[in-house]
């Protein structure tokens, strides 16, 4: 028998302030969410991919559904591949264009890119899959980024040869999105490779910065993902109270009256390392003058010297 080397754990995922409960109903069921929100599928998986509990409880509520899907796929993803692609098809009629030779900023936007994609990698490797996500959401910022320094829409009227070089990378880079988005959000993935007329590429394909050629036909633009308004978030809010029992909705006496107890939040891992733990030998002990509690006692914890410590356990304990 194979033992296991490594057995990834989460905590807890609450949902809107209380732990999820589906005795209760007070959960978020998949097969309702599709009926209500039809292909919509990598909004819910995308946050919450950004909220996963791996080392710590975390909490999924509607409003953060929103705020995620409205200012990171729309306002990053979302408009990264949509200028991309809307130029290409107003200055090269849907053909991908023939890149010139790559300036400083393309060097820049490329080094990022790579760089980030090698933190998906090493963060899927250990099972961190929030991070890899926030990684891969990275490479569409490079992208973003790239556009705003390049201004390709003010370049085409002064220099339209830099303009192909700036639109193929952005073509590419989309080509790379396809590939480390595909674990997180495949149906998005699927969506950009229709757009860029491609099939699947595996994982040796990522940093290549050549995955879209010049004269290569791209398909028709689209928004990937749309604004969600608070007029569709709040009735998903209201269904999640209605749902549950009315006996559940309200504290009972003995509820009522208890004092409240604040959940203690556990720490990650990396901090609980940080602790200096060690096992010590008792070598002496000796009663404190004018103290009916407290010993004092010599400690050998490995170290040049012992240590000298009080301990209340003189009423347990006699020297």
């Amino acid at each position: 028998f194979l033992l296991p080397q490594n057995v990834p754990a989460n905590e807890f995922l609450n949902l809107e302030g209380r732990k999820l409960s589906t005795s209760r109903n007070w959960a978020v069921w998949v097969h309702e969410y599709l009926e209500r929100w039809p292909d919509r599928q990598d909004e819910l998986r995308y946050c919450l991919g950004t909220i996963l509990p791996e080392f710590r409880d975390s909490e999924f509520t509607w409003k953060d559904f929103q705020d995620k899907n409205n200012n990171e796929l729309v306002a990053i993803l979302g408009n990264f591949v949509q200028r991309v692609f809307v130029l290409s098809h107003k200055y090269y009629e849907g053909r991908s264009p023939e890149p010139g030779t790559p300036d400083a900023l393309d060097r820049e936007l490329w080094s990022a890119v790579h760089a980030q994609v090698e933190e998906v990698a090493r963060h899927v490797d250990h099972f961190r899959f929030r991070e890899a996500l926030a990684a891969a959401m990275n490479v569409a910022r490079a992208g973003n980024k790239y556009l705003t320094d390049t201004e390709p829409w003010k370049l085409q009227k002064t220099d339209p040869d830099r303009v192909r070089t700036v639109l193929s990378n952005g073509l590419n880079v989309t080509a790379v999105l396809s590939i480390v988005l595909e674990p997180f959000l495949p149906f998005t993935a699927a969506k950009l490779r229709g757009m860029l007329g491609i099939g699947g590429m595996d994982w040796d394909d990522v940093f290549r910065t050549d995955l879209i050629g010049g004269g290569a036909e791209l398909g028709q633009p689209q928004h990937l993902f749309r604004p969600i308004t608070d007029a569709e978030i709040q009735p998903e809010i209201e269904r999640l109270h209605a749902n549950m029992p009315v006996e559940q909705t309200k504290p009972t006496a003995k509820e009522d009256s208890a004092p409240s107890k604040k959940d203690k939040s556990n720490i990650a891992f990396d901090d609980f390392a940080k602790l200096d733990l060690r096992a010590g030998r008792i070598t002496a002990a000796e009663a404190v003058p004018k103290a009916d509690k407290l010993l004092k006692l010599t400690v050998d914890v490995g170290e040049a010297e012992p240590r000298t410590v009080v301990s209340g356990i003189a009423q347990h304990y006699d020297p």
